[in-house]
């Protein structure tokens, strides 16, 4: 037996996760949407003309997953491809403008399940949870959070 406190950390995040992660599948469903493509919008939204690697890599998923998704948005109308700019092996995907808008209802039904999901605590207390998780994941995916300017300052990332 060891002395480790349970629930752990990891526990903990992965219940987390799994919980918001759920309830965010569910209502991006009314929007024909699915988290993998929720993900490629908002970050085609924040940061135009990333690859559909890079949004895997950021994402936490699968290239062949996340491409997938791509073409979903692709054939929707919702994301649009063009030649990246010195590179012929890659494709820089850039949100359309209906594509802003489902991305702008799929942030605001997100920012609404994460607002429920933490209504009992004060703004101090969810100010201090954003804080770490936020330190935590900067920490073990930093480029899960890069956006803009930041993300072309990342160690070994090419830009468009």
């Amino acid at each position: 037996m060891t002395d480790t406190v349970f629930p752990t950390i990891g526990y903990l995040a992965w219940q987390l996760s799994r919980n918001l992660a759920g309830r965010l599948e569910r209502e991006l469903r009314a929007l024909d949407l699915t988290l993998a493509q929720y993900n490629a919008l908002l970050h085609t939204v924040r940061t135009p003309g990333l690859s559909s690697a890079d949004i895997a890599r950021r994402s936490g998923i699968t290239a062949q997953s996340m491409g997938a998704a791509v073409n979903q948005l692709i054939g929707r109308g919702l994301l649009r491809r063009e030649p990246h700019p010195t590179s012929r092996r890659n494709m820089c995907l850039f949100a359309t403008e209906k594509g802003h808008a489902a991305a702008t209802h799929a942030d605001a039904v997100a920012g609404r399940i994460t607002a429920e999901a933490t209504s009992h605590f004060s703004p101090a207390d969810n100010t201090t949870l954003r804080r770490l998780l936020y330190r935590l994941v900067e920490e073990l995916n930093p480029d899960s959070l890069a956006t803009g300017a930041r993300a072309e300052a990342l160690p070994g990332r090419e830009r468009p």
